[in-house]
């Protein structure tokens, strides 16, 4: 008989973009169908846009372990085992940084699931965002609606002056 291997199931986002110079965190997260073990690990890997090899970044066994590389000094543990957390933050990026990022989780007797992927992409500056246009939008409604509102007022002062204007100029007639 054949009975089902389990599984760690890893979540990462699909891809992330980040402004040259700045800190990202790479979220990884996971779950398995065996309690937390003494034993599990966190493999993160990088691979360049070139596809050319596959370097090592941080290992965690009970602690983390910087590895040598590129990102020997500019990686950092972020996560939390007991939450299911495996993130890391990579500082200080540089456009040599865009590639794929591999987070692994193993948690014995769990057999090895897929590994979550994470393409990051180093731009120079953050794009003109929906949030932005959102920003835009809401601010010149509300100079506009101020506008608005300043002139309705102005209108009913006018009014009303004449209004007594008038009302003076009856009263004297009489």
């Amino acid at each position: 008989a054949l009975w089902p291997a389990a599984a760690v199931e890893v979540y990462t986002s699909k891809e992330v973009d980040a402004v040259n110079g700045t800190n990202v965190r790479l979220k990884c997260t996971f779950s398995s169908s065996s309690p937390i073990s003494q034993n599990l690990s966190v493999t993160w890997n990088f691979q360049p846009e070139d596809l050319s090899f596959h370097e090592p970044v941080l290992y965690y066994l009970k602690e983390s372990y910087s590895l040598p590389g590129r990102f020997k000094d500019r990686v950092t543990w972020d996560g939390n085992i007991e939450r299911y957390d495996a993130s890391i933050v990579v500082w200080n990026l540089q456009p040599t940084d865009n590639g794929t990022f591999t987070c692994q989780v193993k948690n014995p007797p769990d057999a090895t699931g897929v590994v979550g992927e994470v393409r990051l992409r180093v731009v120079q500056r953050v794009p003109f965002s929906e949030i932005h246009f959102l920003a835009v939008a809401i601010g010149s409604a509300c100079v506009l609606m101020i506008i608005v509102v300043a002139v309705v007022m102005i209108c009913k002062h006018r009014r009303k002056k004449a209004q007594e204007k008038r009302i003076e100029a009856a009263d004297t007639e009489l």
